[in-house]
């Protein structure tokens, strides 16, 4: 070969071969970083646990410099050895046990109920006569404002205490969720209408990824909903129960006791969101929205 056609062959090499800064735009690795500017930041690691330490720690210091009265609310060392005290008896183990049964019971029968009845009120005209009025009517009266008239139809025992939990948990589902199926694109249903999707078929992979963001953030207000019910069914001729343990200890002023019950709601409340935020991000994890 010829050094003219060798020179000729090197230079289209050259010229066609990729530059750094041709390298540096399509790497994604090598591009550099940009820094957000307008968006919240990078995600925090058990960012969720910041408030409650730094509520924590407000609370120790004023404890420990006096600031805090002990008779009212003790301090956290307080608590913590009462909630050993109970653990070591066997009392908050059985209490918590009985709670969450209920709590869970109610979550599950009440996201049910909202689920199906934001679809059949989201789907058809006639449904959403039938329905939506009635929830609505619903969501205006507290459930806590029904439990003379539950305890009157069911007595005082756990079926009274799990259909109120279960009625303060399906509305919140039932809104959110209708309100994402209603804000499905009907560009979505005309497309289904053209490639001839049955009714079934329609519901399975249109309407259900459509509805699953409010859905998910139905259940966050639910779950919120569920602990703050049985916080109050369980004070209504409970035997047993965290609700119950603290009323106990009501009668006996020991607020140390229900200081220690208060925690444990508070701490079963933030878990529980916890988990449904875990569940939506990884979920709707094609979604880019400021939550990263």
């Amino acid at each position: 070969m010829s050094t003219t056609a060798f020179d000729q062959r090197a230079a289209t090499a050259t010229a066609t071969a990729p530059t750094t800064d041709d390298v540096a735009v399509c790497s994604p690795r090598l591009r550099p970083r940009v820094r957000k500017r307008l968006g919240p930041g990078r995600r925090i690691p058990y960012g969720w646990a910041l408030g409650p330490l730094l509520l924590l720690a407000v609370w120790a210091a004023g404890s420990g410099a006096g600031l805090i009265d002990a008779r009212s609310l003790p301090a956290p060392w307080t608590i913590a050895g009462t909630a050993g005290d109970l653990i070591a008896e066997g009392r908050l183990q059985s209490n918590f046990a009985t709670s969450a049964g209920r709590a869970l019971l109610g979550l599950v029968f009440g996201t049910a109920a909202g689920l199906l009845l934001a679809l059949v009120s989201g789907l058809s005209r006639l449904g959403e006569g039938i329905v939506d009025g009635p929830v609505q009517i619903k969501r205006a009266i507290p459930s806590l404002a029904l439990i003379p008239l539950l305890v009157l139809w069911f007595g005082i025992g756990e079926t009274m205490k799990v259909i109120t939990i279960a009625l303060g948990v399906f509305v919140p589902v039932y809104i959110h969720t209708h309100n994402g199926l209603r804000s499905i694109d009907n560009r979505y249903s005309e497309l289904a209408e053209t490639v001839r999707l049955s009714r079934i078929q329609f519901v399975r992979h249109v309407v259900l990824p459509g509805a699953l963001p409010g859905f998910l953030l139905g259940l966050r207000f639910a779950v919120t909903a569920a602990w703050l019910a049985l916080v109050v069914v369980e004070q209504v001729n409970a035997t047993s129960g965290i609700g119950y343990m603290m009323e106990l200890a009501r009668t006996y002023g020991q607020t140390d006791v229900i200081i220690v019950g208060l925690v444990v709601y508070g701490l079963l409340g933030l878990v529980s969101d916890a988990l449904v935020r875990l569940v939506e991000r990884r979920t709707l994890s094609w979604r880019r929205t400021l939550a990263g």
